[in-house]
């Protein structure tokens, strides 16, 4: 049986949503589990609720950069 892996989205100037149950580490070790199959990640810095999204990109205008580019075949 395959494993199921974890889907993260990049929403357009947004969060992260990370599908499935996971468990959020911070630099010291601190977890924030979380028991919903979808959370969304701030991106932009601002949330109160880090490393939650709260909603705040949309009133700081935050702008997510260029999208990510895939490494071709053969290179990186």
């Amino acid at each position: 049986m395959a494993e199921e892996r974890v889907r993260i989205n990049a929403l357009d100037d947004g969060p992260y949503l990370v599908k499935d149950p996971v468990v959020v580490v911070d630099a010291e070790g601190n977890e924030f589990p979380s028991d919903r199959e979808t959370i969304a990640l701030c991106r932009c810095g601002a949330s109160t609720n880090k490393p939650f999204c709260d909603g705040t990109h949309s009133k700081v205008g935050f702008r997510a950069a260029e999208r990510a580019v895939r490494e071709e075949e053969g290179q990186g």
